[in-house]
Order: structure tokens, then sequence, then C-alpha cells
């Protein structure tokens, strides 16, 4: 028998619905902590996943619509405000003249800095209940 044919129990649909509480708790938080700082929260997950992008090659705007799971021209859009808001620089890629690479400006850097530590105290605090959860599903679902 596969896991779809598997018959779920009450636990299993209690931990799922936990889990998917507590991502929409850290969801909401995360949110908020940005619109705190200014920023939307799709120009915050975008500033995260270019200063988190610690491949050799530069973020591109076409790995960033990936990262954010959007598509190419939307995440053109998001970095032509990143770029009019002062946060991102945009440079043409030296190996191919059509693509453009992100680099984080100072004022992005420290947003940034700023909102990564309270998220890290957030998740910290989380951190206990996720993993409880976590386990939980491990061991009922395997």
């Amino acid at each position: 028998m596969g896991n779809s044919d598997k018959v779920l129990r009450a636990g299993d649909y209690e931990a799922l619905a936990n889990l998917r509480y507590t991502l929409r708790r850290f969801m909401d938080f995360s949110t908020s902590a940005a619109q705190e700082e200014g920023l939307p929260s799709q120009q915050h997950q975008a500033l995260l996943a270019i200063k988190g992008h610690l491949a050799a090659e530069a973020m591109t705007i076409g790995m960033l619509a990936n990262r954010l799971l959007i598509e190419p021209h939307t995440a053109t859009e998001l970095v032509g405000r990143l770029s009019a808001a002062g946060l991102v620089a945009r440079n043409s890629d030296p190996e191919d003249k059509r693509r453009q690479t992100l680099i984080l400006t100072e004022k992005a850097e420290a947003a940034l800095l700023r909102l990564s530590a309270v998220h890290l105290k957030e998740i910290r605090e989380m951190a206990p209940e996720l993993i409880t959860i976590l386990q939980r599903l491990q061991k009922q679902i395997v």
C-alpha cells in the first residue's frame, strides 16, 4: 500500500493543522516586522533571497524569480521597485549582457540586518514547538 493509500489518523490531522497554524503565525509575524521596517513582505523576501545566495555566480532576476516562486516578469517589476527604493543595484552580467545581476545596497543591508535579527529571535522562540510538531509528523506518517 502506497503512502497515498494510507489511512490518516486524527493525530495526523491535528499535527498538520498545528504545523500550518504555527507557520501562519510566523508568516504573520514576518509580514508585520517587514512593514514596521517600511518594506512590503515580498520585498523583504527578495532582499533575503539575494543576501542568502552564496553561490559563486551572482544572483540574477531569473534566479530571484525561481527562489520566490514567481514569474520572471514579476521579479523584474519587483527588482524595479527595490531599485527605485535604493535597496538593490542592478549590473549588467559581464558574461551575458542580457542578464542583470543584483547587489544589495548599504540601505538594504542595514534593514535586512535588523529584520533578520528579530526573525532569528522569533524562530528560536518557536523552535521547540516546531520541532515537536515535526517529530510528531515524522513518527506518525513514516
